[in-house]
């Protein structure tokens, strides 16, 4: 496991602060932020790549004839 080093400036500090509260320490207030961040950021881009299957006329007749193959339709 890696270590990081991060400058806060008071923003981050406040944030912190609410962060971390009774339950979690400053590290795992990091830990949760930073995860959730990813996690946002992937379904950002699930619902970019849905949106840009969804008007290719291509990948919609394969997906639909994946679906009649698997019986879902």
């Amino acid at each position: 496991m890696g270590a990081l080093n991060v400058r806060t400036d008071e923003a981050m500090e406040t944030a912190l602060r609410a962060l971390a509260g009774e339950h979690r320490t400053r590290s795992e207030a990091v830990r949760y932020a930073l995860l959730r961040t990813y996690k946002e950021l992937l379904l950002e881009q699930a619902t970019e790549d849905a949106e840009r299957l969804d008007t290719d006329q291509d990948d919609r007749a394969e997906m639909l004839a994946i679906q009649r193959f698997m019986g879902m339709e």
